[in-house]
């Protein structure tokens, strides 16, 4: 019996463990315009958290799709690569930003014009899915500091 009470406690230690973990942090978000007739578009952000995640998804009512990429070189050429998944490790930040990692909005609806605020959903293993608005940015500007 008393091993039972014992292994009844850890669980429940565990499980107040990963209740009280803070889902991700999301931070300075952005998408850059699209010249007329641009069918997709990048969106660019940091997460950071306590825990381990994994982004699995995105979506946005501002496109068809939404899909994770990363830029990868092989042979001298770059090229863009379909991520089924993104880690966040514990304790650790991950930056989609231009040349790297990115959310790749496919058959966009309309043109992103600097301005405009676009709603993205970001659908983690753990935390579920986290809302959040971004701005778009003129393509020729550089990433915004502190955008969110």
């Amino acid at each position: 019996m008393r091993t039972f009470i014992r292994a009844l406690a850890a669980l429940a230690a565990c499980a107040a463990g990963l209740a009280a973990a803070a889902p991700p942090a999301i931070s300075d978000a952005w998408l850059r315009a699209t010249p007329p007739g641009a069918k997709t578009g990048a969106a660019y952000l940091t997460v950071s958290g306590d825990a381990a995640d994994t982004l699995l998804a995105a979506s946005s009512p501002a496109a068809r799709s939404v899909e994770l990429h990363a830029h990868v070189t092989e042979n001298d050429l770059s090229r863009m690569q379909r991520l089924a998944e993104v880690p966040v490790p514990t304790d650790a930040t991950v930056r989609f930003e231009p040349g790297g990692l990115h959310l790749m909005l496919i058959d966009i609806a309309a043109p992103l014009v600097a301005g405009q605020r676009v709603t993205l959903t970001l659908r983690f293993a753990n935390a579920g899915d986290i809302e959040i608005t971004a701005p778009v940015i003129d393509a020729r500007a550089s990433a915004p500091h502190g955008a969110h």
